[in-house]
Protein backbone atom coordinates (compact mmCIF):
# COMPACT_ATOMS: atom_id res chain seq x y z
CA UNK A 1 0.00 0.00 0.00
CA UNK A 2 2.57 2.63 1.24
CA UNK A 3 4.92 1.89 -1.79
CA UNK A 4 2.45 3.61 -3.90
CA UNK A 5 2.48 7.16 -2.51
CA UNK A 6 6.77 7.31 -2.17
CA UNK A 7 6.42 9.38 -4.78
CA UNK A 8 6.83 13.68 -4.95
CA UNK A 9 3.57 13.59 -7.75
CA UNK A 10 0.32 14.14 -6.42
CA UNK A 11 -1.91 11.01 -6.16
CA UNK A 12 -5.26 10.87 -7.81
CA UNK A 13 -8.26 11.02 -6.07
CA UNK A 14 -10.89 8.79 -5.85
CA UNK A 15 -13.49 9.92 -3.97
CA UNK A 16 -16.02 7.11 -2.79
CA UNK A 17 -19.38 8.32 -2.13
CA UNK A 18 -22.34 6.48 0.67
CA UNK A 19 -24.55 6.81 3.03
CA UNK A 20 -22.00 5.05 6.02
CA UNK A 21 -22.83 3.56 9.19
CA UNK A 22 -21.96 3.54 12.85
CA UNK A 23 -18.81 2.09 13.80
CA UNK A 24 -19.36 1.23 17.01
CA UNK A 25 -22.54 1.65 19.56
CA UNK A 26 -21.40 5.32 20.66
CA UNK A 27 -21.69 6.70 16.72
CA UNK A 28 -25.49 5.63 16.38
CA UNK A 29 -27.51 8.60 18.15
CA UNK A 30 -24.79 11.07 15.99
CA UNK A 31 -25.67 9.27 12.50
CA UNK A 32 -29.47 9.25 13.39
CA UNK A 33 -29.01 12.79 14.00
CA UNK A 34 -27.24 13.75 10.48
CA UNK A 35 -29.55 11.86 8.38
CA UNK A 36 -32.79 12.95 10.45
CA UNK A 37 -31.26 16.22 9.51
CA UNK A 38 -30.68 16.08 6.09
CA UNK A 39 -33.44 16.88 4.01
CA UNK A 40 -32.32 15.67 0.83
CA UNK A 41 -32.64 12.53 2.35
CA UNK A 42 -35.92 12.81 4.16
CA UNK A 43 -37.98 16.26 4.11
CA UNK A 44 -39.42 16.42 7.13
CA UNK A 45 -41.21 19.99 9.08
CA UNK A 46 -39.17 22.07 10.37
CA UNK A 47 -36.52 19.89 9.87
CA UNK A 48 -33.51 20.60 12.59
CA UNK A 49 -36.29 20.63 15.10
CA UNK A 50 -37.80 17.41 14.14
CA UNK A 51 -34.68 15.49 13.90
CA UNK A 52 -33.51 16.19 17.31
CA UNK A 53 -36.98 14.74 18.82
CA UNK A 54 -36.77 11.35 16.18
CA UNK A 55 -33.05 10.97 16.68
CA UNK A 56 -33.25 10.67 20.31
CA UNK A 57 -35.98 8.94 20.05
CA UNK A 58 -35.46 5.99 18.02
CA UNK A 59 -31.58 5.87 19.03
CA UNK A 60 -32.52 3.40 21.72
CA UNK A 61 -34.33 0.63 19.29
CA UNK A 62 -31.68 1.29 16.71
CA UNK A 63 -28.72 0.79 18.74
CA UNK A 64 -30.11 -2.78 19.63
CA UNK A 65 -30.33 -3.56 16.15
CA UNK A 66 -26.49 -2.56 15.51
CA UNK A 67 -26.10 -4.82 18.69
CA UNK A 68 -27.31 -7.54 16.64
CA UNK A 69 -25.52 -7.32 13.97
CA UNK A 70 -22.04 -7.29 15.94
CA UNK A 71 -22.30 -3.33 17.67
CA UNK A 72 -21.77 -1.46 14.76
CA UNK A 73 -22.26 -1.72 10.82
CA UNK A 74 -19.58 -3.05 8.36
CA UNK A 75 -19.65 -1.01 5.75
CA UNK A 76 -16.91 1.34 6.71
CA UNK A 77 -14.69 -1.76 6.35
CA UNK A 78 -16.15 -2.97 3.25
CA UNK A 79 -15.59 0.66 1.30
CA UNK A 80 -12.36 0.98 2.54
CA UNK A 81 -11.50 -2.14 1.16
CA UNK A 82 -13.34 -1.42 -2.05
CA UNK A 83 -11.39 1.72 -2.28
CA UNK A 84 -8.12 -0.10 -2.13
CA UNK A 85 -8.13 -2.76 -3.87
CA UNK A 86 -9.59 -0.61 -6.77
CA UNK A 87 -6.67 1.76 -6.42
CA UNK A 88 -4.29 -0.99 -6.72
CA UNK A 89 -6.05 -2.21 -9.94
CA UNK A 90 -5.91 1.63 -11.20
CA UNK A 91 -1.98 1.72 -10.48
CA UNK A 92 -1.79 -1.25 -12.45
CA UNK A 93 -4.17 -0.31 -15.54
CA UNK A 94 -3.85 4.00 -15.46
CA UNK A 95 -0.57 4.10 -14.99
CA UNK A 96 -0.30 7.79 -16.59
CA UNK A 97 -2.79 8.89 -13.33
CA UNK A 98 -1.04 6.75 -10.83
CA UNK A 99 -0.64 6.61 -7.76
CA UNK A 100 -4.37 6.26 -7.33
CA UNK A 101 -5.30 7.13 -3.33
CA UNK A 102 -9.43 6.43 -1.83
CA UNK A 103 -10.98 8.82 0.05
CA UNK A 104 -14.06 7.78 1.77
CA UNK A 105 -16.70 10.18 2.42
CA UNK A 106 -19.83 8.97 3.98
CA UNK A 107 -22.97 11.27 4.58
CA UNK A 108 -24.07 10.38 7.74
CA UNK A 109 -21.28 8.58 9.97
CA UNK A 110 -17.07 9.02 9.89
CA UNK A 111 -15.64 9.61 7.68
CA UNK A 112 -17.36 12.87 6.92
CA UNK A 113 -17.05 14.72 3.73
CA UNK A 114 -15.52 17.55 5.04
CA UNK A 115 -12.69 14.97 6.78
CA UNK A 116 -11.88 13.51 3.58
CA UNK A 117 -11.53 16.50 1.65
CA UNK A 118 -9.25 18.34 4.39
CA UNK A 119 -6.94 14.98 3.82
CA UNK A 120 -7.28 15.55 0.17
CA UNK A 121 -6.24 19.03 0.78
CA UNK A 122 -3.35 17.72 3.00
CA UNK A 123 -2.10 15.61 0.24
CA UNK A 124 -2.10 17.94 -2.51
CA UNK A 125 -4.31 16.59 -4.76
CA UNK A 126 -5.14 18.46 -8.03
CA UNK A 127 -7.45 15.64 -9.40
CA UNK A 128 -10.12 13.74 -8.23
CA UNK A 129 -12.63 11.71 -9.22
CA UNK A 130 -16.49 11.87 -6.79
CA UNK A 131 -17.52 7.87 -7.36
CA UNK A 132 -21.09 7.47 -6.05
CA UNK A 133 -21.36 3.90 -4.75
CA UNK A 134 -25.32 4.03 -5.10
CA UNK A 135 -25.15 2.85 -8.62
CA UNK A 136 -28.94 4.13 -9.48
CA UNK A 137 -29.09 7.97 -8.74
CA UNK A 138 -31.30 10.09 -6.21
CA UNK A 139 -31.37 13.37 -4.98
CA UNK A 140 -31.90 11.82 -1.86
CA UNK A 141 -28.63 10.00 -1.95
CA UNK A 142 -25.99 10.69 -4.52
CA UNK A 143 -27.78 13.92 -5.10
CA UNK A 144 -26.96 14.62 -0.93
CA UNK A 145 -23.61 13.98 -1.27
CA UNK A 146 -22.93 15.92 -3.97
CA UNK A 147 -24.93 19.06 -2.20
CA UNK A 148 -22.56 18.18 1.10
CA UNK A 149 -19.55 17.79 -1.12
CA UNK A 150 -20.34 21.19 -3.05
CA UNK A 151 -20.51 22.98 0.19
CA UNK A 152 -17.33 21.90 2.04
CA UNK A 153 -15.33 22.35 -0.86
CA UNK A 154 -16.95 26.01 -0.95
CA UNK A 155 -16.11 26.09 3.01
CA UNK A 156 -12.83 25.37 2.43
CA UNK A 157 -12.34 27.16 -0.01
CA UNK A 158 -10.79 24.85 -2.69
CA UNK A 159 -12.95 25.42 -5.28
CA UNK A 160 -9.98 26.12 -7.83
CA UNK A 161 -7.31 24.13 -6.15
CA UNK A 162 -9.01 20.57 -7.82
CA UNK A 163 -10.10 19.41 -10.77
CA UNK A 164 -13.11 17.54 -9.80
CA UNK A 165 -15.40 15.02 -12.14
CA UNK A 166 -18.14 12.87 -11.03
CA UNK A 167 -19.17 9.52 -11.68
CA UNK A 168 -22.91 9.65 -10.48
CA UNK A 169 -24.91 7.02 -11.89
CA UNK A 170 -23.59 3.47 -13.19
CA UNK A 171 -27.12 1.68 -12.85
CA UNK A 172 -26.59 -0.57 -16.07
CA UNK A 173 -22.86 -0.96 -15.99
CA UNK A 174 -21.60 -4.38 -17.34
CA UNK A 175 -19.72 -5.84 -14.67
CA UNK A 176 -22.10 -4.65 -12.02
CA UNK A 177 -24.74 -6.20 -13.98
CA UNK A 178 -22.56 -9.49 -14.20
CA UNK A 179 -21.61 -9.37 -10.67
CA UNK A 180 -25.19 -9.50 -9.37
CA UNK A 181 -25.69 -12.32 -12.11
CA UNK A 182 -23.26 -14.67 -10.62
CA UNK A 183 -24.10 -13.96 -7.18
CA UNK A 184 -27.58 -14.91 -7.77
CA UNK A 185 -26.69 -17.71 -10.12
CA UNK A 186 -24.08 -18.98 -6.82
CA UNK A 187 -27.83 -18.85 -4.80
CA UNK A 188 -30.04 -20.59 -7.18
CA UNK A 189 -27.50 -23.40 -7.55
CA UNK A 190 -28.21 -24.51 -3.82
CA UNK A 191 -31.92 -25.58 -4.31
CA UNK A 192 -32.78 -28.93 -5.75
CA UNK A 193 -33.26 -29.00 -9.73
CA UNK A 194 -36.77 -29.60 -9.52
CA UNK A 195 -37.42 -26.60 -7.28
CA UNK A 196 -34.79 -23.73 -9.36
CA UNK A 197 -36.79 -22.06 -11.95
CA UNK A 198 -39.50 -21.50 -9.57
CA UNK A 199 -37.68 -19.65 -6.67
CA UNK A 200 -39.40 -16.04 -6.88
CA UNK A 201 -36.55 -13.73 -6.84
CA UNK A 202 -37.13 -10.56 -5.11
CA UNK A 203 -35.47 -7.75 -6.24
CA UNK A 204 -35.25 -5.33 -2.87
CA UNK A 205 -33.89 -1.75 -2.76
CA UNK A 206 -34.38 0.88 -0.33
CA UNK A 207 -37.79 2.56 -0.83
CA UNK A 208 -38.53 6.69 -1.57
CA UNK A 209 -41.00 9.00 0.16
CA UNK A 210 -43.42 9.75 -2.70
CA UNK A 211 -42.93 13.39 -2.25
CA UNK A 212 -40.00 12.82 -3.95
CA UNK A 213 -40.90 10.12 -6.13
CA UNK A 214 -43.58 12.87 -7.82
CA UNK A 215 -41.10 15.54 -7.75
CA UNK A 216 -39.62 13.40 -10.71
CA UNK A 217 -36.78 11.87 -8.83
CA UNK A 218 -34.76 8.99 -11.31
CA UNK A 219 -34.60 6.17 -8.50
CA UNK A 220 -37.40 4.14 -9.52
CA UNK A 221 -36.66 3.79 -12.83
CA UNK A 222 -32.68 3.31 -12.52
CA UNK A 223 -32.92 0.39 -10.36
CA UNK A 224 -35.82 -1.11 -12.24
CA UNK A 225 -33.09 -0.50 -15.07
CA UNK A 226 -30.71 -2.73 -13.18
CA UNK A 227 -33.41 -5.06 -12.71
CA UNK A 228 -34.07 -5.34 -15.87
CA UNK A 229 -30.40 -5.42 -17.25
CA UNK A 230 -29.45 -8.63 -14.72
CA UNK A 231 -32.77 -10.29 -15.48
CA UNK A 232 -31.78 -10.28 -19.33
CA UNK A 233 -27.75 -11.62 -18.24
CA UNK A 234 -29.86 -14.43 -16.70
CA UNK A 235 -31.90 -15.33 -18.92
CA UNK A 236 -35.04 -14.37 -17.73
CA UNK A 237 -34.65 -17.82 -15.41
CA UNK A 238 -37.07 -16.73 -12.62
CA UNK A 239 -40.14 -15.13 -11.52
CA UNK A 240 -39.85 -12.06 -9.91
CA UNK A 241 -40.04 -9.08 -8.64
CA UNK A 242 -39.05 -5.53 -7.55
CA UNK A 243 -39.75 -4.54 -3.82
CA UNK A 244 -39.05 -1.60 -1.54
CA UNK A 245 -37.55 -2.04 1.88
CA UNK A 246 -36.58 0.78 5.19
CA UNK A 247 -39.71 3.15 4.99
CA UNK A 248 -39.42 5.15 7.69
CA UNK A 249 -42.45 7.25 9.42
CA UNK A 250 -46.28 7.55 8.80
CA UNK A 251 -46.04 9.53 5.00
CA UNK A 252 -46.70 7.94 1.66
CA UNK A 253 -43.51 5.46 0.53
CA UNK A 254 -42.81 3.84 -2.87
CA UNK A 255 -44.43 0.26 -2.72
CA UNK A 256 -44.64 -2.44 -3.11
CA UNK A 257 -43.13 -3.18 0.79
CA UNK A 258 -40.65 -6.03 0.80
CA UNK A 259 -41.97 -7.36 4.02
CA UNK A 260 -45.83 -7.07 2.21
CA UNK A 261 -44.66 -8.86 -0.50
CA UNK A 262 -43.52 -11.91 1.75
CA UNK A 263 -46.46 -12.00 3.64
CA UNK A 264 -48.69 -11.81 -0.16
CA UNK A 265 -46.09 -14.98 -1.51
CA UNK A 266 -46.64 -16.82 1.69
CA UNK A 267 -50.03 -16.68 1.47
CA UNK A 268 -50.52 -17.35 -2.50
CA UNK A 269 -48.52 -20.70 -1.98
CA UNK A 270 -45.50 -19.47 -3.03
CA UNK A 271 -42.56 -22.11 -2.10
CA UNK A 272 -39.25 -20.30 -1.91
CA UNK A 273 -38.29 -16.82 -2.18
CA UNK A 274 -34.63 -15.34 -2.71
CA UNK A 275 -33.89 -11.79 -1.75
CA UNK A 276 -31.59 -9.31 -4.01
CA UNK A 277 -30.74 -5.96 -2.61
CA UNK A 278 -30.37 -4.64 -5.83
CA UNK A 279 -29.25 -1.15 -4.70
CA UNK A 280 -26.39 -1.57 -2.16
CA UNK A 281 -23.38 -2.55 -2.86
CA UNK A 282 -21.86 -3.29 0.69
CA UNK A 283 -23.55 -5.22 3.90
CA UNK A 284 -24.89 -2.86 6.27
CA UNK A 285 -27.55 -2.74 8.76
CA UNK A 286 -30.63 -2.95 5.72
CA UNK A 287 -28.89 -6.30 4.61
CA UNK A 288 -27.80 -7.88 7.96
CA UNK A 289 -30.67 -6.66 10.29
CA UNK A 290 -33.49 -6.11 8.26
CA UNK A 291 -33.07 -8.39 5.59
CA UNK A 292 -31.58 -11.42 6.84
CA UNK A 293 -32.78 -11.42 10.62
CA UNK A 294 -36.07 -9.27 10.42
CA UNK A 295 -37.83 -10.35 6.91
CA UNK A 296 -35.68 -13.67 7.81
CA UNK A 297 -37.92 -14.70 10.85
CA UNK A 298 -40.84 -12.96 8.89
CA UNK A 299 -40.28 -15.54 6.50
CA UNK A 300 -39.98 -18.38 8.57
CA UNK A 301 -43.37 -17.31 10.80
CA UNK A 302 -45.18 -17.64 7.46
CA UNK A 303 -43.81 -20.76 6.24
CA UNK A 304 -41.89 -19.73 2.99
CA UNK A 305 -38.63 -20.42 1.93
CA UNK A 306 -36.27 -17.66 2.51
CA UNK A 307 -32.63 -16.85 1.32
CA UNK A 308 -30.67 -13.54 0.87
CA UNK A 309 -27.99 -13.17 -1.83
CA UNK A 310 -24.20 -12.32 -0.68
CA UNK A 311 -23.45 -8.66 -0.90
CA UNK A 312 -21.13 -7.39 -3.66
CA UNK A 313 -18.87 -6.12 -0.84
CA UNK A 314 -15.10 -7.03 -2.14
CA UNK A 315 -15.90 -9.66 -5.00
CA UNK A 316 -13.02 -9.39 -7.30
CA UNK A 317 -15.89 -9.36 -10.16
CA UNK A 318 -16.78 -6.31 -8.57
CA UNK A 319 -13.89 -4.47 -8.17
CA UNK A 320 -13.47 -5.30 -11.93
CA UNK A 321 -16.00 -3.35 -12.79
CA UNK A 322 -15.17 -0.68 -10.04
CA UNK A 323 -11.94 -0.26 -11.70
CA UNK A 324 -13.35 -0.48 -15.57
CA UNK A 325 -15.98 2.47 -14.88
CA UNK A 326 -12.95 4.72 -13.54
CA UNK A 327 -10.38 3.87 -16.31
CA UNK A 328 -13.30 4.94 -18.63
CA UNK A 329 -14.18 8.44 -17.04
CA UNK A 330 -9.96 9.01 -16.48
CA UNK A 331 -9.18 8.68 -19.91
CA UNK A 332 -12.50 10.35 -21.09
CA UNK A 333 -14.04 12.93 -17.86
CA UNK A 334 -17.21 13.45 -19.62
CA UNK A 335 -20.22 13.36 -17.04
CA UNK A 336 -23.48 11.79 -17.91
CA UNK A 337 -26.03 13.73 -19.83
CA UNK A 338 -28.45 13.20 -16.84
CA UNK A 339 -26.18 15.09 -14.01
CA UNK A 340 -27.16 18.53 -15.15
CA UNK A 341 -30.69 17.81 -15.31
CA UNK A 342 -32.70 18.51 -12.42
CA UNK A 343 -35.99 16.99 -11.27
CA UNK A 344 -39.29 18.73 -12.99
CA UNK A 345 -40.37 19.70 -9.88
CA UNK A 346 -37.44 20.87 -8.20
CA UNK A 347 -37.38 24.15 -6.26
CA UNK A 348 -34.24 23.12 -4.48
CA UNK A 349 -31.56 26.14 -4.65
CA UNK A 350 -28.60 23.58 -3.47
CA UNK A 351 -29.30 21.12 -6.07
CA UNK A 352 -29.08 23.76 -8.75
CA UNK A 353 -25.74 25.43 -7.32
CA UNK A 354 -24.28 21.60 -7.05
CA UNK A 355 -25.20 20.39 -10.61
CA UNK A 356 -23.59 23.92 -11.90
CA UNK A 357 -20.71 23.24 -10.39
CA UNK A 358 -19.48 20.09 -11.38
CA UNK A 359 -20.80 20.53 -15.01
Amino acid sequence: MFKRFLTTKPPTGVFLMNMGGPHNLDEVGPFLHRLFSDGDLIPLPFQQQTSVFIAKRRTPKIVKQYAEIGGGSPIRMWTEKQGELLCQLLDKQCPETAPHKPYVAFRYAPPLTEESLRQMKKDGVKRAIALTLYPQYSCSTTGSSLNELHKRIKELKIENDIEWSVIDRWHSHPGLVETFAQHIEKSLSEYPQEERSKVVLLFSAHSLPMSVVNRGDPYPAEVAATVAQVMKRLGHSNPYRLVWQSKVGPAAWLGPRTDDAIKGYAEKGVKNLLIVPIAFVSDHIETLFELDLEYGELAQEKGIGFKRVESLNADPVFIDALASLVKEHLVNPKQTTQLALRCPSCVNERCRQTKEYFQ
